[in-house]
């Protein structure tokens, strides 16, 4: 069981994460709930989009958004109907003036960002160095328009070589497993100070320095914007199965539009007590995390070894209603027993 004390402020939390969230209003249009991009996909890497951008719209976005590599298009829209695609980014080839092909692709992407809500770059980015110059130049404009950005998987590659990209970017979230995070905390020159620091005084440690939301994966999710530090202690399922980034990507994507939509005041609350953009942004984080967390544990209770990340997508309906749609005291029946079978 866990400890009341812990439960009580996983509750606490919970219940502030739903603040976020819009209601479900006949006055609001389409795409007021969200509406989301993704930015990945490539000739190897078509399902990691997939996840991510399904996850957005399972749990609750309006309309999902993928960009990506012209050779991966077709393969990705074949996927569902659901998808919005869009084949521009484009790799390397022996014909390549790099500069000036990033130019041209971001003449096509740029207009795309005034139609959406928040952005997740990285679910199957590659390492291409067209694609990655042309991610640079991406994050570059999204910083300038202050767009909600989660940043995940070979995006991470982006800024451990390029840190100074998201230098002091408020609205952007990165989400380093184990490995990636060592290697940001070396980019940013942290490497030795965070040897002798917790995994919590780490993940602040970097958000500081950094200026952006950190969320550090593992047994335990850490999340800091360099002042405050909340962690995501839920059990989880024990397949470690890939693509369990890429749903996080995306439900972090729907619930950063959430939040700015709630600062943006889309509609009224109840109580005056209204939360500032930081305590938002943890929230958010907060929010992703705990859903990601609930889809692997009740996609790992049905499928056991076989889980897959198919399994965590059609989860993430299940999950929203379990964590924000269902009375407080089911939640802690819930969420109180790490035994238990969801």
């Amino acid at each position: 069981m866990a400890d009341e004390a812990d439960m009580a402020q996983l509750l606490k939390t919970l219940k502030q994460v739903k603040r976020l969230i819009p209601p479900l209003s006949p006055s609001f249009h389409k795409g007021q709930a969200g509406r989301t991009l993704v930015i990945g996909g490539s000739e190897n890497y078509t399902g990691a989009p997939y996840y991510a951008c399904m996850s957005s719209m399972l749990l609750g976005a309006d309309m999902g958004h993928i960009l990506c590599d012209n050779e991966a298009g077709s393969v990705i829209k074949s996927y569902s109907p659901d998808l919005i695609v869009f084949p521009i980014l484009r790799q390397s080839n022996d014909q390549s003036s790099e500069q000036s092909d990033v130019d041209a692709m971001m003449d096509k992407v740029t207009p795309l960002f005034d139609r959406m809500s928040s952005v997740s770059l990285g679910p199957g980015l590659g390492r291409d160095a067209l694609m990655q110059k042309t991610a640079a130049a991406i994050v570059q404009t999204l910083k300038e328009r202050k767009m909600p950005l989660v940043i995940d998987a070979d995006g991470l590659w982006l800024i451990k070589n390029e840190p100074n990209l998201v230098q002091g970017y408020l609205e952007c979230v990165l989400t380093p497993n184990v490995v990636e995070f060592g290697r940001l905390a070396e980019a940013a020159g942290l490497k030795e100070a965070m040897k002798k620091e917790s995994k919590e005084k780490q993940c602040l440690l970097l958000s500081k320095t950094l200026g952006v939301t950190i969320v550090q994966k593992g047994p335990k999710d850490y999340i800091s914007n360099g002042k405050e530090t909340l962690v995501v202690d839920m059990p989880g399922g024990l397949k470690r199965c890939g693509g369990q980034g890429d749903v996080l990507s995306g439900t972090m994507g729907t619930f950063l539009s959430w939040q700015a939509a709630y600062r943006a005041g889309l509609w009224e609350e109840d109580t005056e007590d209204h939360m500032d953009a930081e305590r938002c942004m943890l929230l958010a984080a907060f929010g992703a995390c705990a859903t990601t967390r609930f889809c692997s544990r009740h996609a790992f209770d049905t499928k056991g070894r076989g889980m897959m990340a198919t399994d965590l997508v059609a989860s993430v309906g299940d999950a929203y209603k379990a964590l924000f749609d269902s009375p407080e005291e089911q939640v802690q029946r819930i969420l109180g027993d790490r035994d238990a079978k969801i």
